[in-house]
């Protein structure tokens, strides 16, 4: 049983007529293009952006046509997966290294649905993943120092690519550490202790953003929602 798969279907589902929708990044963000598109065929009115390259060629070889997210100011919902996320749809986006681009688009969503199966699941975030942080290339020995400054119980890593020499470069020509913690301090802390460092663009921690999030496990389909 594909869960992935269970949980894009529904989150299809919940899309209003002649809506905006962005979708974020990974195989079950794929899944939703698919269903999405069997819903357009049946009649279903709706625009979409994403944050994701991948997506993005998915949507247009499935013949959608892409919004420019520089040309929005809201979107209607935004489904986006995760690595992980904790009872109060608090969650980390660590693993693609587009945390600032998905970011935007869950801001100025009316809705940021969390869309995967219940492994992603957890009463309180683990440390197996690290806060990623997107950095400017001017900033790439100073960010480093001023976070253990900050947080000394911190360890940080310059991300290298696995495909090629040296650093990963986002799509907006930043670099990518990995920011891990033994134990986590208050989550509200985080964002903004990250953000009074200069040259840190964004962190991929998602914190009081989402607002649902759908799962799909052995038990089907659960969807659930900030605050209850």
């Amino acid at each position: 049983m594909d869960f992935k798969k269970q949980a894009a279907q529904k989150a299809v589902e919940l899309i209003q007529d002649n809506s905006i929708i962005g979708i974020g990044a990974g195989s079950t963000m794929a899944h939703i293009v698919y269903f999405l598109r069997e819903a357009v065929q049946k009649g279903l009115g709706v625009q979409v952006a994403t944050s994701s390259f991948n997506t993005r060629q998915l949507l247009l070889d499935n013949g959608f046509t892409v919004l420019n997210t520089g040309d929005l100011t809201a979107v209607d919902i935004y489904f986006d997966g995760c690595d992980q996320f904790d009872k109060n749809l608090n969650a980390l986006k660590s693993g693609g290294g587009i945390h600032t681009q998905e970011k935007l688009l869950a801001t100025m969503a009316k809705q940021f649905i969390i869309v995967g199966d219940t492994a992603k699941y957890v009463n309180e975030l683990q440390t197996k993943y690290p806060v990623v942080l997107e950095v400017l290339p001017q900033a790439l020995k100073y960010v480093p120092i001023a976070v253990t400054a900050l947080l000394p119980n911190t360890k940080t890593v310059l991300r290298l690519g696995d495909k090629k020499d040296g650093a990963v470069v986002t799509e907006n020509g930043n670099y990518l550490f990995d920011v891990w913690f033994t134990a986590w301090p208050d989550l509200a802390t985080i964002n903004p202790a990250f953000k009074t460092i200069p040259g840190i663009v964004e962190t991929s921690l998602f914190y009081n953003i989402a607002s649902k999030a759908i799962i799909a496990g052995e038990n089907g389909v659960v969807i659930l929602e900030k605050g209850k």
